[in-house]
């Protein structure tokens, strides 16, 4: 088809307008890297692929992704055109899941490109120093801890500490922790709703340097020792934005979804779903 005058002026200016680094990532773009029985395949069409073979992808050697790209766009490339030629666009079903591809490939579009307009710097950090402000300063302690099976193995490895024996050293040797065992009993840094409530309980009632009496939780008998104390670090902004990001679009996107829905004029012309039944409540045991 002939563009008219007007068509092509429109083209030119809009060409003029676009910024000169622009035209370069175009025609990059637009590079044929290979071709199959006389089709191209171009930078584009690798750029597409990877995103469709992210997962896969990301299992495979640096070196390697760029040929698994090309040799599935020729495989891609292939089956196509051997499916044309079996008439399978002909059949009843292809154009209604080509049209729900496509607007599937346009939703998607569309939800990304509105919703990054709301994921803005300055929305971030609006958020971020929000969330700061409405958090309340957290109390962390850092303990190390040996577990064994009962009270009176307990009580032995505690003295053992007590007479000189360092902390570490015994719970590498008796604790049957499989996670900090090895690393001599050490926790890390954790705080109070992280662990069952008796040995939360008591790490908290110590002092650092002290050792505890033993405490039986349901995983056996512990005997901990507090190393530090510490309120919980604020996190910095640049270590969260990532997830502060992602938060927005996402929070967008299901706005944008909602709003669309609250102007449409929906009618169910099926039967809906009925809402599940409340289960009675179950008469009280004597």
């Amino acid at each position: 088809m002939k563009l008219s005058r007007f068509a092509m002026l429109s083209l030119g200016l809009a060409l003029a307008a676009a910024p000169m680094a622009a035209l370069p990532a175009l025609a990059q773009a637009d590079k044929v890297v290979a071709t199959v029985n006389g089709i191209t395949i171009t930078e584009r069409d690798l750029t597409l692929a990877s995103e469709d073979l992210a997962e896969r992808l990301a299992q495979l050697p640096e070196e390697r992704k760029r040929d698994e790209l090309v040799n599935y766009m020729v495989d891609l490339k292939l089956g196509a055109k051997a499916a044309l030629d079996a008439k399978i666009a002909d059949g009843p079903d292809f154009a209604a899941r080509l049209a729900y591809y496509r607007e599937k490939v346009l939703l998607d579009e569309y939800l990304t490109s509105e919703s990054k307009k709301a994921a803005t710097p300055e929305a971030a950090q609006k958020l971020f120093d929000d969330t700061l402000k409405a958090m309340t300063p957290e109390e962390e302690v850092h303990a190390r801890h040996i577990l064994v099976e009962d009270e009176a193995k307990a009580k032995a490895a505690a003295e053992r500490v007590k007479k000189g024996e360092d902390f570490a050293k015994v719970a590498a040797e008796l604790s049957k922790d499989p996670g900090s065992g090895k690393e001599g009993g050490d926790l890390g840094w954790f705080s109070k709703e992280r662990m069952v409530p008796e040995f939360a309980e008591a790490a908290f009632k110590l002092e650092k340097g002290q050792v505890s009496a033993p405490v039986k939780s349901q995983f056996g008998w512990h005997v901990i020792k507090l190393e530090d104390k510490r309120t919980k670090p604020l996190p910095k902004f640049d270590e969260v934005k990532p997830q502060i990001s992602q938060y927005l679009e996402r929070k967008a996107q299901q706005d944008i979804v909602l709003a669309l829905r609250e102007k449409a004029k929906i009618e169910r012309l099926d039967k809906p779903a009925a809402a599940p039944a409340d289960k009675p409540a179950e008469p009280k045991k004597p």
